[in-house]
């Protein structure tokens, strides 16, 4: 693995690979914990362990940083439906989407609680892309589900609900992880709480969908 190797036999281009994802998960946690406006650059770097100088170097300033971190988020959350087309069979596509989703959700709650956070401040850092590029890419996968509806491949009508219902119930177990970890009477999920929600969750949306 490249973060394994000896500084001086990797690349500059593979040590500015692994900056950046120290970078960028460090300041996943810090604005999570601090918020947009109590995060700092220090924070980050202190989180990372680099010097403040790196970060700057890397992302310019604190806007540069939080945009990246939330765009990275998103186009990770949006590869569950990158290869989707109208010839595509919707029961293994819904299926892997979902599965992806929850497999994001459990393993990476803290990603989920800061996009929540920006959502639920106005997205001020995030209007221009969610009225473009998310947006295009909601309506462009719906287009393709409507496309199995009038070819009688799945039962709903209005394929941009069941998206917004695949985002609300995965993303849940991430955006409310207090909630739903005492309500199963644990301190933190594990293995056994991703298949207990994907073993409902997939059957009862596929069922929604018209879809044995």
């Amino acid at each position: 693995m490249t973060a394994n190797l000896p500084a001086q036999h990797r690349s500059q281009q593979e040590i500015r690979e692994q900056n950046q994802e120290l970078i960028l998960a460090a300041a996943e946690a810090e604005f999570v914990r601090q918020g947009y406006s109590g995060a700092t650059m220090q924070g980050v770097a202190d989180r990372a362990g680099l010097p403040k100088a790196n970060v700057h170097y890397y992302f310019k300033s604190k806007k540069n940083l939080y945009r990246a971190v939330l765009t990275t988020i998103i186009e990770e959350w949006n590869e569950g439906l990158v290869s989707m087309t109208a010839d595509s069979d919707p029961k293994v596509v819904i299926e892997q989407f979902v599965l992806t989703k929850l497999h994001q959700a459990f393993a990476h709650p803290t990603r989920h609680k800061l996009f929540a956070l920006e959502v639920i401040n106005g997205a001020p850092h995030l209007q221009d892309f969610m009225a473009s590029t998310m947006k295009e890419w909601a309506l462009d996968k719906a287009a393709v589900m409507q496309g199995w509806y009038e070819q009688g491949k799945i039962a709903i009508d209005d394929p941009l609900q069941l998206l917004i219902l695949i985002w609300a119930t995965t993303q849940r177990y991430a955006e409310f992880e207090v909630e739903i970890v005492g309500l199963l009477n644990k301190d933190a999920y594990d293995e056994s709480d991703v298949k207990r929600a994907a073993n409902f969750l997939v059957p009862f949306i596929l069922r929604g969908c018209g879809i044995e």
